[in-house]
């Protein structure tokens, strides 16, 4: 090993290729401005280089690439929607992670383990076979698993009838996965670069502006930019942005903590998660236990973790795994989450030419990454609204027809 590197320091293959763009300056000029360098804005320049041939595209990003909530969730794939807007939308999704490594020649580490989601009244059971009849009509595979089955799935799972909520049923989802979150922030990211588009870490949007209803540049801490369009992909900070722009958006934000174990032997394959005890658990494949639950039950702009979340998370996890009690915590952190009303995302146009919309993912934005990549994209290229991410847009809530996926939450917030 000690010879091999030696051989490569010194071989005129060192320094290797920049994964991503070198510093430079900015230019005068982009066609495109993507504010948010996550996985959804370096999914959206991506697609707009690979697939509509638009290269002048500046990527912004106030702190690192994929810094922000990208890298503060737990990495869940799934499609087990309510609604049949959602599920469609989903699905597409997951269609897509499954061929994401092959896409751009990247590893995602994508595993398909499948989600399993605990009954534990009868209004739950209701609800489940009710989501599970939505999927199977829109080509999801999902289905109401009783005591036994999961039992013989989760064989470390506590089924005692004498528990505080004894498990009743299960919503199975086979389609169910995780994959590596910086590493498809880092393939999208990588693609774009390598077609051309520019990356600018640290580079912070102060104000937007807009001439006679039309976004014409973005004013940054390094300097002004002209520009022929706008997308902005910041998850917790989409009003914050779009307040720049004049546009108020219906959504609150509050911060969504999660923490992980030290590593263990592999025991639990599936994805578990309890919407009554307000917990989901899952191990990594290096065999971390992911524990992470409902959002914080106050409205803040802040990543910190906090003591009580803690202690309430430990709780729930040990009643669903009592194994877990021996565990010892590595890290706990946090992200904010964009909650819109109706626990749907804002996609598409807005009130101001050429400024597009992708915000008010809440705690659903990583398992939607590649789908937005495509839409937004195309919605940018081509001046048309995608007819799948049409029951999105903002005039949703002023035509109250919103879309309530509320009841289809890993854990209930």
């Amino acid at each position: 090993m000690p010879f091999g590197l030696l051989k490569y320091g010194l071989s005129s293959e060192y320094p290797a290729q920049h994964h991503f763009t070198p510093a430079k300056e900015l230019k005068r000029h982009y066609d495109v401005v993507i504010i948010g360098a996550g996985g959804h804005g370096t999914a959206i320049a991506y697609n707009l280089a690979k697939y509509h041939g638009i290269t002048n595209v500046a990527v912004l990003e106030k702190s690192y690439l994929g810094g922000g909530n990208t890298a503060r969730n737990t990495a869940v794939i799934r499609s087990n929607y309510l609604t049949e807007e959602g599920v469609s939308f989903y699905r597409e999704s997951v269609k897509l992670y499954n061929n994401l490594s092959n896409e751009f020649n990247y590893n995602v580490m994508m595993e398909s383990r499948g989600q399993l989601t605990l009954a534990h009244s009868d209004a739950a059971i209701r609800s489940f076979r009710w989501r599970a009849e939505v999927n199977q009509h829109m080509g999801v595979r999902s289905e109401l698993i009783d005591r036994q089955a999961i039992a013989e799935m989760v064989p470390n799972l506590n089924m005692s009838e004498e528990s505080r909520f004894p498990i009743m049923a299960g919503l199975w989802h086979a389609d169910g996965a995780t994959a590596r979150h910086d590493a498809v922030a880092w393939g999208y990211a990588k693609g774009a670069c390598d077609r051309g588009v520019e990356l600018h870490q640290l580079t912070e949007v102060e104000d937007i502006e807009v001439t006679k209803g039309r976004v014409t540049g973005v004013k940054t801490n390094r300097g002004h930019i002209e520009c022929g369009a706008v997308v902005q992909a910041v998850a917790g900070a989409s009003s914050v942005v779009a307040k720049k722009a004049g546009i108020p958006l219906p959504i609150h934000c509050y911060p969504l903590q999660a923490m992980v174990t030290q590593p263990y032997k592999p025991v639990l394959t599936p994805h578990v998660s309890s919407p009554h005890v307000h917990v989901y658990v899952h191990q990594t494949s290096r065999g971390e236990f992911v524990i992470g639950g409902g959002s914080d039950p106050y409205p803040l702009y802040h990543t910190r973790a906090t003591l009580d979340q803690r202690e309430s998370l430990s709780a729930a996890a040990m009643e669903l795994f009592p194994f877990l009690s021996q565990a010892r915590m590595l890290r706990q952190w946090a992200g904010t989450t964009d909650m819109t009303p109706d626990y749907s995302p804002i996609m598409g146009l807005s009130p101001v030419e050429n400024y597009y919309l992708d915000a008010g993912w809440g705690t659903w934005g990583f398992k939607a990454t590649p789908i937005c990549g495509v839409t937004m994209a195309e919605l940018v290229a081509t001046k048309r609204v995608p007819e799948i991410i049409k029951p999105f847009e903002l005039e949703r809530f002023y035509r109250y027809q919103q879309i309530n996926e509320a009841g289809a939450t890993a854990a209930s917030h």
